[in-house]
């Protein structure tokens, strides 16, 4: 099978990798990131009061709940080399779709498991478009991104709707028994383990590394790329629909705008995470340390009093530091690898041959 998948895709095989030094481990970009996380806490604790108390830490993480869950499953997406921009528009539909079906008397059992269903029909949608039609993921997404935001709005107007079931968003609100930690983060926490086993453990998190790496020599390898992509997409859209049902419960208001501007953040966490943009590379490890980093961030600046709008300025520029600092890194690695230009003959040499 290794012969043939390489005479069929041209390409020889490749040695196997180095050894990486203590060092190289060290330098690892998710391991940096995991540092920079512990500095960030400390520098919080030493220099903001209140940052470290258990309150405050339970607040941040209960924050971070609709981020962490969506980052998961666009960490499977992004290592298989595409990306879902929809995230935050599905999670909004999710809401106004929640909203008004409470408002017309609807029994919330019924309501969540329909909207969480309708988040899965939106990443359907995604899905077919991208393995079906063969568009990119990014261009699909971002005109998905402005339907489905613009059906929230078509259910829901500018309404908000409130008083949902005291069970629901106490159970979204309230925090583990004897824990600081709130329900949403706990469910988190169980997930990442099911999504790093699968990531990285098994031969499907093996085939998202080999389609994000080549995608061709994936399929020639026996891999069913159209179908494992549009089950991403499907799971991307459900954890996002499950998520507007989180965002809303844990506000206590259903609105058509709801979750806006997430899809920053999400991708920002799983780039900050160390995933390649182009896919193949990427632990969940790293990707979970950004989530965390983003949050104690937002978090510190909120508690500093600091404008909405320089937080989101400062979410994009490590969405931008994430995406650049490591392609600098790989031109200087080709460029230290790359063999030095042979110096030119003279011509006294070449009338002497």
């Amino acid at each position: 099978m290794a012969s043939d998948l390489v005479t069929t895709t041209g390409n020889p095989p490749r040695p196997a990798p180095a050894a990486r030094s203590p060092i190289g481990r060290l330098l690892r970009w998710d391991v940096l990131v995991t540092a920079l996380l512990v500095v960030v806490f400390l520098a919080g604790a030493a220099g903001s009061p209140g940052f470290a108390d258990a309150g405050n830490l339970s607040f941040a993480l209960g924050d971070l709940g609709e981020i962490a869950l969506i980052a998961l499953a666009m960490t499977l997406l992004v290592v298989a080399a595409e990306v879902d921009l929809s995230v935050a528009s599905v999670l909004g539909l999710s809401s106004a779709l929640l909203g008004a079906l409470w408002d017309a008397g609807w029994a919330i059992e019924t309501i969540i498991p329909l909207v969480v269903l309708a988040g899965a029909v939106c990443g359907l949608v995604n899905g077919l478009l991208v393995t079906r039609l063969g568009l990119p993921s990014l261009a699909v997404t971002i005109g998905t991104m402005a339907l489905y935001r613009g059906l929230a709005y078509v259910v829901l107007g500018d309404r908000a709707v409130a008083e949902f079931p005291q069970q629901y968003t106490g159970l979204v609100t309230g925090d583990i028994p004897g824990t600081p930690v709130p329900y949403p983060v706990g469910l988190f926490v169980l997930l990442a383990i099911v999504t790093g086993v699968v990531l990285h453990a098994t031969g499907t998190g093996r085939s998202l590394f080999a389609i994000g790496s080549q995608e061709e020599a994936a399929f020639f390898a026996g891999i069913r790329v159209k179908r494992v992509k549009l089950v991403l997409f499907v799971v991307s859209g459900l954890v996002a629909g499950f998520a507007g049902v989180v965002y809303t419960l844990r506000y206590g208001s259903a609105r058509a705008d709801n979750g806006f501007g997430v899809e920053l953040a999400v991708i920002a966490a799983v780039l900050l995470g160390g995933v390649d943009f182009d896919g193949g590379k990427g632990t969940l490890g790293g990707v979970i340390a950004g989530v965390l980093l983003i949050g104690l961030l937002r978090n510190l600046l909120m508690l500093d009093d600091v404008a909405t709008e320089i937080q989101s300025i400062v979410t994009g520029l490590l969405l931008i530091v994430s995406v650049l600092t490591p392609r600098l890194a790989a031109v200087l690695r080709r460029r230290r690898r790359a063999p030095s230009s042979p110096a030119p003959r003279s011509t006294t040499e070449e009338g002497n041959r």
